[in-house]
């Protein structure tokens, strides 16, 4: 009897060590991915942008990618995957691994790949991608040449409406940021305005001061040498608060242009299913890399202002302005090629 008591004891002891052993192992396994986590990152970060090297979203990238290098200890690497409308580079992030190693440092161009492309895609602009952190934010300028004698956005309105369709805005082309900011706005104030489509910004400009073009929504950075010179006129500018860089000129809202704004971000985003230990981590370099005084410079230079609008922020921003801009294309039954 004593000896089959001291047996089931034994076994008993041998089980409770065995799942003690059992559970300390599961428990190392599950602390693994989070200390991976925790020391990220262990390896260099490919940083992904969706245009050439040299323009203003590479430019703004490259001063991110120096700035989370040196505050995170490893190099963030950029690689220009121009084309097709940034869908090349939205493209390569969304099927990428969601470990933090690779990111899309993108524009709001990537918000308008659905209304343009209408499900010809291979990722969704939402669902695919987890937004970090915008970094940088550029304002939308209305601005006209002197061959249009306006003083103010309220004369501006009154023209054309007493002349319907014949007062031009001209963009850097069919589809483009500026395209649609002229029809978001002609929409909400129930205007109809002559777009031009030009191959980019410059050849814009050059109409509006030689008086060919009466009109254009631009980006702030695009014609603020003009502006500034005396040569272009702003008359009111697209952001929920007046611009650093033009503090003299007014907002649409306080223009009598109602609630309206069409300003451009450039930020980061992550493939979805990121952990959130990382993406925190991102985000938090974002926002100092926003916050801080070489960050201004440089983008002061571009015409930009630094913002940081960060997680369910950001991800809402995105998902309104994809409704927003779906709506607009297929009412215009805007088409990519």
């Amino acid at each position: 009897m004593t000896r089959n008591f001291q047996e089931v004891r034994r076994r008993a002891l041998r089980g409770r060590l065995l799942g003690a052993v059992g559970w300390v192992a599961l428990g190392m396994w599950a602390v693994e991915p989070a200390l991976a986590q925790k020391d990220y990152p262990a390896k260099p970060v490919r940083l992904v942008v969706g245009f050439a090297a040299g323009g203003p979203t590479d430019v703004v990238a490259r001063a991110f990618a120096d700035h989370a290098g040196k505050a995170l200890g490893q190099p963030f690497v950029v690689d220009n995957k121009p084309g097709a409308n940034t869908i090349l580079a939205a493209q390569a992030v969304a099927g990428a691994p969601a470990d933090g190693y690779t990111l899309l440092f993108g524009a709001t161009n990537h918000s308008m790949i659905p209304g343009l492309y209408q499900g010809r895609v291979k990722f969704d602009v939402v669902r695919s991608f987890r937004p970090l952190c915008t970094v940088a934010s550029s304002a939308t300028v209305l601005v006209v040449g002197p061959g249009m004698q306006v003083h103010n956005l309220q004369e501006y309105m009154e023209q054309a409406r007493s002349r319907p369709g014949s007062i031009t805005a001209g963009t850097a082309g069919m589809g483009s940021s500026g395209h649609f900011a002229t029809e978001m706005f002609a929409a909400a104030r129930g205007l109809k305005l002559n777009h031009v489509p030009y191959k980019g910004a410059a050849p814009v400009v050059t109409d509006l001061m030689g008086g060919q073009l009466d009109s254009s929504f631009a980006t702030l950075g695009s014609v603020l040498p003009q502006v500034r010179s005396g040569k272009l006129a702003a008359l009111a500018v697209a952001s929920p608060k007046r611009s650093s860089l033009l503090p003299q000129v007014p907002t649409f809202a306080e223009a009598g242009g109602g609630d309206y704004s069409a300003d451009v971000w450039y930020g980061v985003l992550a493939p979805a299913g990121i952990p959130d230990s990382v993406a925190q981590a991102l985000e938090r370099v974002a926002v100092e890399f926003a916050k801080s005084a070489s960050a201004a410079d440089k983008l002061h230079g571009l015409g930009m202002d630094a913002e940081s609008s960060c997680g369910s922020a950001f991800a809402q921003r995105v998902a309104g302005e994809v409704a927003s801009y779906t709506q607009i294309a297929r009412k215009l039954n805007l088409k990519a090629d």
